[in-house]
């Protein structure tokens, strides 16, 4: 078995309907909405180099893509999903990598989103910087929610004004997550700055009590 994950091309077309009908079965199984695109929308971001796909040589193993919101102010990574029989690899999470870094690369300042009612989900968000937020905190671009129509679900968005729904919403803010880092990384300086004179009194103070003792 030799799974490789990379930025879907147009020689991956052929497998639009194996996507789409992966979807399903993933909502039907979960009784929860993975919304089903058209073929024709699975195939546009392929040929737009906004999808990554996962294959075990020529077989279709997951896929997931990527869509911006809101003048590029917010990307979305969706449509995440892996073959039951190559659950449990580690192949969700290096779709999901995929996806945040070919998101990172095409739109740098823009807030990564998704949604999702996966548990395993989830924690890959985590690990990639992901915070779970209130839908107030996405994009308000209604053809991004109206994408929610298909799902089996999407009374229940109806119902709360689109305030909720049974997916958690998760944001990657690089502005936030930049702004994190420089504390941290400012902190470690002045804790280092800290030891470092800590250090140099020590080393002074034995110098003297020894010196006396001489």
């Amino acid at each position: 078995m030799k799974i490789d994950v990379m930025v879907a091309s147009k020689e991956h077309l052929r497998y639009v309907t194996q996507i789409n009908d992966a979807i399903d079965e993933a909502a039907k199984s979960r009784g929860t909405g993975i919304a089903r695109r058209t073929d024709e929308y699975i195939a546009d971001k392929i040929n737009s180099g906004k999808a990554i796909i996962a294959v075990n040589r020529e077989e279709f193993v997951g896929f997931c893509y990527i869509e911006s919101w809101g003048h590029d102010e917010f990307v979305a990574n969706s449509g995440l999903i892996v073959r039951p029989q190559y659950r449990n690899m580690g192949v969700a999470k290096r779709i999901k990598q995929a996806a945040f870094e070919l998101s990172r690369k095409r739109f740098p300042n823009a807030k990564i989103f998704g949604l999702t009612t996966g548990e395993a989900v989830m924690r890959i968000n985590t690990e990639l910087g992901y915070e779970p937020v209130t839908f107030a905190k996405l994009t308000d671009d209604e053809e991004f929610w109206a994408g929610c129509r298909s799902c089996v679900n999407y009374d229940v968005l109806q119902r709360t004004n689109m305030t909720k729904c049974l997916c958690t919403g998760m944001i990657y803010d690089p502005a936030k997550v930049a702004k994190r880092k420089a504390a941290e990384e400012a902190k470690a300086a002045e804790t280092a700055k800290t030891e470092a004179a800590a250090a140099e009194h020590k080393g002074s103070w034995l110098g003297r009590l020894f010196g006396k003792s001489k």
